[in-house]
């Protein structure tokens, strides 16, 4: 009787199916036991919480969950296993080249590689790489689960010595750590770990912790994008490799529409279209990651910091300034020469005594700005707000245009309240900081909360989990989606960021809000209560904008370099058909100028056609050409952005008042509602030609 108990075994789908099955069913046996179409679908399954591929010997009582193709969990397993096809088709191609790691990453994946004899990759392997794979995916290669003990790996893996080098870590530590242990997993063996692998052919094994999809045959809709440079663990002191990145969907459909955005993600790089606008630069002079802002995107900057300040003010903030240097005493106070050492440039000896370090943070000076004298509970809350320009030391391979920077200005405030304020301010300042992020055009929010980080990390059990609530409590009254960030918290506190989506649907973070209790006691602030007594502040860290110059980029791209009116540097381009209308032309521009409105004028000294489309480049809101009717009648004519047909014969009064509106509502599109009654209006095309 006990035998034939044994040969059945019972998992559970879900929360709700149950399924009977024979004694060593794989997941594959139960997808065709369930339906026989799941197997075309679903890649791997999570088995009591970790994911197993769809060979995996099935025990009793299990609890799974099926992992579709087309799901987050699918298409990181697609394009692991994508990963490992190119790694297989570059040693195809180059025998002796050495391959280090390849995860999956967001909306793609990548290999790192290192060449014999020195060469390098050009775009003309990109397509030899991908023929190679296209025919291992063809061949319907299974991929098998090996595992070995450290040893027997080492012989494998012998002519391979990037793993090599992560099969000894093992060896010695019994795990693997940092980027490697993405791509590796260790299990428990009586006296040592062992190391799994997966084979997809008689010669290509590759160190994976997996699942992997059942056979190369479940790829095939991938794209590889780009080859670029990378240091081995990514220490620029160790061997320089060479980066091949790639993408993977579940269908053709799904990788077109993602070329697609990459596409129009390009055409929206703010580095191209700050060279095309002529709004900033990078000089080698310079060095990377310090921008300078011409005329135009300064301009645009101003405008920005302008409308920052104003709402401040009416939110109550106080305005400070503080030094780009000091004393290192400053920062090993609060703490950041020790959990924030990496990030801050080597230190300036001055007087031969005392080391001077560019400042990573503002938040210590408007600390000592509160500590500089007594301060009663009647102050409180007391904002200050500072547009602090910061350093960080970034790594050269990190630093991208304007997004990330060694040079930045934040928008950064920092509000000392009691511990009654607290929730109140929190409630508050995350309602200002959404309301301006709408303001700029960004409407799609999700709330991140970033919690203790392991190990690094100041303060008491008890003072995190007070704060890491609050935030919780003050995120969950948004009404926006919350996801949890473990251990992405700063050294001194739980944080909230602000996640917006842009208009082709990217992810970017925005605004921060950071709960803090620990820098107050490290500075010893305090404020004298109703009670007469010494009290501790509550500190809360916020920037809005993030960083001016990153926000700056971010808008960028988000608008495609059409800013909004109100933002836009030239707001109306006037071009007189013919020299003989200039005289109007330079009425109309004062007339403008008088309301506020930021104009330029091009003479007629080419076609106006080239002049009209140069204009439209250069992403001018309104461009007004003027002709004999125009002057006769006190017209304009109105070509707006992205509108392909003039508007003709527009009373200057009505134009004036509609534009003047577009700035004060803070239009993102200026082309929405611009609906004028003028049943007179007429086509010239005879002054057009």
């Amino acid at each position: 009787m006990g035998a034939e108990v044994n040969e059945l075994i019972t998992v559970h789908v879900g929360n709700e199916t149950s399924i009977t099955l024979d004694v060593g069913s794989t997941i594959l046996d139960l997808l065709t036991h369930l339906d026989k179409k799941l197997v075309q679908n679903v890649i791997a399954a999570e088995v009591n919480g970790e994911e197993k591929d769809l060979t995996y010997a099935l025990e009793d009582a299990d609890q799974l969950e099926l992992i579709d193709s087309d799901s987050a969990q699918g298409r990181h397993i697609l394009r692991h296993s994508t990963a490992h096809v190119m790694a297989q088709a570059v040693t195809s191609l180059w025998p002796g080249a050495y391959f280090a790691i390849g995860p999956a990453i967001e909306d793609g994946f990548y290999y790192d590689f290192f060449l014999p004899d020195g060469k390098h990759f050009t775009e003309a392997d990109i397509e030899r790489i991908e023929a190679e794979m296209r025919k291992i995916i063809a061949a319907r290669q299974p991929f098998l689960r090996e595992e070995y003990e450290p040893q027997e790996a080492l012989c494998i893996f012998s002519d391979q010595p990037f793993k090599t080098e992560i099969i000894e870590n093992i060896a010695s530590t019994g795990s693997s750590s940092g980027e490697i242990a993405a791509e590796i997993a260790t299990e428990a063996a009586p006296n040592a770990s062992k190391v799994s692998a997966y084979r997809n052919s008689e010669w290509f094994v590759d160190l994976c912790r997996g699942p992997h999809v059942p056979h190369t045959g479940r790829l095939g809709h991938f794209k590889l994008l780009k080859v670029a440079g990378a240091y081995w663990r990514g220490d620029e002191k160790k061997q320089q490799l060479q980066r091949i990145y790639g993408t993977a969907f579940e269908s053709e459909k799904m990788l077109n529409e993602h070329l697609n955005r990459l596409l129009e993600a390009e055409r929206r790089d703010h580095r191209k279209l700050g060279l095309e606008l002529d709004l900033f630069s990078f000089p080698d002079e310079i060095g990377s990651g310090l921008a300078v802002f011409h005329p135009k995107g300064g301009l645009v900057r101003k405008i920005m910091e302008d409308y920052s300040r104003m709402r401040h003010e009416q939110e109550g903030y106080q305005f400070v300034y503080s030094p780009h240097i000091t004393k290192g005493d400053l920062f090993e106070i609060s703490g950041h020469l020790n959990w924030f050492g990496e990030n801050i440039f080597p230190p300036m000896e001055i007087d031969g005594e005392n080391k001077y370090y560019l400042k990573p943070m503002n938040c210590p000076f408007h600390i000592l700005i509160f500590r500089s004298k007594q301060r009663s509970y009647r102050e409180l809350p007391l904002r200050l707000f500072e547009f602090g320009t910061v350093y960080r030391y970034e790594k050269s391979g990190v630093i991208h245009g304007l997004t990330r920077v060694r040079g930045m200005t934040q928008d950064d405030s920092h509000i000392f309240c009691t511990r009654e304020q607290m929730t109140g301010e929190l409630k508050s300042i995350l309602t200002f900081v959404l309301d301006l992020l709408r303001e700029f055009g960004l409407n799609d929010f999700y709330l991140e909360l970033s919690t203790r980080p392991e190990g690094k990390a100041v303060g008491s059990d008890q003072e995190w989990e007070e704060a890491t609530t609050a935030l919780h409590d003050t995120a969950n009254a948004m009404n926006i989606p919350l996801v949890l960030d473990e251990g992405g918290g700063a050294f001194y506190g739980p944080k909230i960021s602000v996640q917006a989506k842009d208009a082709i649907g990217r992810t970017w973070q925005m605004s921060t809000v950071q709960l803090d209790f620990q820098l107050p006691q490290r500075f010893d602030i305090s404020y004298i209560g109703s009670d007469n007594t010494k009290h501790r502040p509550v500190m809360i860290h916020r920037a809005l904008f993030g960083t001016v110059e990153r926000f700056f980029g971010v808008l960028l791209e988000h608008y495609a370099g059409a800013l909004p009116t109100w933002l836009s540097p030239v707001q109306v381009k006037i071009l007189p058909i013919r020299d003989t209308h200039e005289e109007y032309c330079l009425q109309l521009k004062e007339l403008l100028a008088a309301e506020g409105i930021r104009i330029e004028y091009m003479q007629a000294k080419e076609p106006l056609g080239a002049r009209i489309r140069q204009a439209k480049l250069e992403k001018i809101p309104y461009i007004l050409a003027v002709g004999d009717e125009d002057v006769a009648s006190g017209t304009v004519g109105i070509n707006l952005r992205g509108v392909k047909d003039p508007i003709r014969a527009v009373q200057k009064e009505d134009f004036i008042a509609k534009i003047k509106e577009d700035i004060q509502k803070h239009w993102s599109n200026p082309t929405e509602g611009f609906a004028i009654d003028n049943p007179s209006a007429v086509r010239v095309e005879k002054e057009l030609s």
